[in-house]
């Protein structure tokens, strides 16, 4: 789901390139869902995993739940997956972001039933399901049907925070395998990091990327089974392979586990909405840049920096690098569909409208003025690279 983009479509080149090259490097287990990017990431695997890459890899993809209206509409999708993936079958299927009331729709429209006849005909191998709910519902779910594995987000933020360090536990004690998503928080344990974080991370005896930190703790339990994450440049794909290859269970000093301890502590005091990135708020009817929004105001104060929120601010919601599409926080106006989409149930209508008044002041003019520099040069710079 985490792609490059290039003129708002995978950068499909870039990314045959990297996925070839991580298979060809060990990797095993890839990742997709009906809905990533716009529904283009199904197709583009399907075509670039011809020639015999297929074979070498545990394909993953997803029943989109929340689309979900009959029974027939599980076969439906589950067929046309099958044909976009141009694959015989699915190695591990998912019913996807799931908490515990659409859990219950989705039973009583037949789900069970789905799953069990597309295992018997062959059509999948492994049925499981993602989660994004509370801890209560988690449990309910693993034992409402015969789960072969689960996908939970798990990172060291969020040791409670959705199926949590609980979930996790309750899941392997009853054999499920664990698949971890977000195990750097969207990048958000990467892209910025606080000076006071990594005054932190520097006081360790071994020295370690923050990517680093955040990828073998999640390694470090012995419930994970596998760890998704969303590698878009070559660098991250040795990185992570490097890491997956010496990060075992239990592997962790007592003295680290109570740095990353540290590190989480001081996050909490920084950071202030809580996204990951995910998208699942797009489209906004009315055009609002969510997580864009939500990234430069998060950032702001994990780097200290707000005169470079603002700049960013105006050159993205403010269309300066959209091609002219106005993102604004401000253009919210409180439908509230972005609450039944997202994940982390967040409040995105009243976090929308605390940006917009710390944003969109009278100095935003200026700052897009400011962006509209900035940027014309850097594209012009990039220009005479490419003569």
């Amino acid at each position: 789901m985490r792609f490059s983009v290039k003129d708002g479509k995978i950068d499909r080149d870039k990314a045959k390139r990297q996925v070839h090259y991580a298979i060809d490097h060990g990797v095993n287990y890839i990742d997709t869902a009906w809905t990533y990017h716009l529904g283009e990431n199904e197709p583009f695997l399907g075509r670039i995993l011809a020639g015999g890459y297929r074979e070498k890899v545990k394909l993953a993809t997803k029943l989109p739940s929340w689309i979900i209206k009959s029974r027939k509409d599980m076969d439906r999708i589950l067929n046309a997956q099958l044909d976009r993936l141009r694959t015989d079958h699915i190695d591990y299927y998912l019913v996807h972001s799931l908490i515990g009331t659409l859990w219950d729709r989705l039973e009583s429209l037949g789900v069970t039933d789905f799953l069990d006849r597309a295992k018997a005909d062959g059509r999948i191998k492994n049925a499981g399901f993602s989660f994004h709910g509370s801890v209560g519902d988690f449990k309910r779910i693993v034992d409402a049907y015969p789960w072969g594995f689960c996908q939970i987000q798990y990172n060291f933020l969020d040791r409670k925070n959705q199926a949590g360090i609980e979930g996790l536990k309750y899941a392997a004690s009853k054999n499920l395998g664990v698949i971890v998503m977000e195990p750097l928080r969207g990048g958000k344990l990467t892209r910025f990091i606080p000076p006071e974080i990594k005054e932190i991370w520097n006081e360790a005896e071994i020295k370690r990327t923050p990517a680093e930190w955040g990828l073998r703790w999640v390694w470090n339990h012995p419930e994970v089974t596998v760890v998704l994450s969303g590698m878009n440049e070559e660098s991250h794909i040795k990185e992570n392979l490097r890491i997956a290859a010496e990060a075992y269970p239990n592997s962790l000093t007592e003295a680290e586990l109570q740095l990353v301890k540290r590190v989480e502590q001081k996050y909490r005091k920084l950071m202030n909405t809580g996204c990951t990135g995910c998208r699942y708020c797009l489209p906004c009817p009315s055009g609002v840049d969510i997580p864009g929004c939500f990234e430069i105001y998060d950032n702001v104060y994990l780097s200290g920096d707000e005169d470079e929120g603002k700049l960013m601010y105006a050159a993205k919601p403010g269309g300066i690098i959209r091609d002219g599409v106005l993102g604004y926080a401000s253009q919210c106006v409180q439908c509230e569909q972005c609450l039944e989409k997202c994940p982390q149930h967040l409040d995105i209508p009243a976090l929308l409208k605390t940006i917009a008044q710390k944003f969109e002041g009278a100095d935003l003019e200026t700052w897009k003025d400011a962006a509209r520099e900035k940027f014309s040069k850097e594209q012009e710079a990039k220009s005479h690279l490419n003569l």
